[in-house]
């Protein structure tokens, strides 16, 4: 995928997930981005070649509450 249309992709994808975790968790915008940020999920949701990009944006919170809750999570096709 070109560059700039994966930076589309992750620009739609990204605002939902947030807007999940603000929902799930409490917190603020800033707060659920800082923490949406450092995750393992969106380094690797950042790269490309993973293609976690083709997850829907609750798939990929999920992930993220995973992450959160236990330190680690798995992507859904490698089960």
């Amino acid at each position: 995928m070109e560059e700039k249309k994966f930076e589309a992709v992750l620009t739609l994808i990204v605002p939902h997930i947030i807007r999940l975790i603000m929902e799930r968790y409490s917190y603020d915008e800033i707060t659920a981005s800082k923490e949406f940020y450092v995750s393992k999920v969106y380094s690797l949701l950042e790269q490309e070649e993973t293609k976690l990009w083709h997850f829907s944006p609750l798939t990929l919170f999920n992930m993220f509450a995973e992450e959160k809750s236990t330190g680690n999570f798995i992507i859904p096709e490698e089960t």
